[in-house]
């Protein structure tokens, strides 16, 4: 699906929050910009400084109740996204 952007006078661009949720990006985070062939970009989310080793354990909850698959779902993909 293409996606048509305005670029700004001081040449910015704001993409928008279905496309930050496409890629999986939150504020703060960065976004990686690779120039193509035939005046082509990609755009992607710029590799985190996530680890197996800061992910695992995000599901620990001592005391509380146990989460439910789609909560854990949630977690695990904000948590592997950087965003936990």
């Amino acid at each position: 699906m293409t996606r048509t952007l305005k670029v700004t006078a001081k040449g910015q661009v704001t993409l928008r929050k279905d496309l930050l949720d496409h890629l999986g990006i939150g504020p703060g985070q960065k976004i990686a910009v690779d120039l193509l062939p035939s005046g082509r970009v990609e755009v992607r989310a710029a590799n985190s400084s996530s680890s197996i080793e800061t992910f695992i354990g995000c599901l620990e909850r001592p005391r509380k109740p146990s989460l439910s698959i789609e909560e854990m779902k949630q977690i695990v993909a904000d948590g592997w996204a950087g965003r936990r």
